[in-house]
């Protein structure tokens, strides 16, 4: 079952998402869905 959350950020980070976003042709919401992923995948190798 999906969840869906939200987070506010600074102008900054929101900038580099988007960058991100531009640059590979996805969607902000791909990006920021790739980004936790791969963030969750280093905390758990890092065990």
């Amino acid at each position: 079952m999906e969840r869906r959350y939200s987070f506010t950020c600074e102008r900054d980070l929101a900038e580099r998402i988007e960058a991100l976003a531009r640059e590979y042709d996805l969607t902000t919401q791909e990006v920021l869905q790739q980004l936790v992923t791969v963030g969750l995948e280093e905390i758990q190798t890092d065990e």
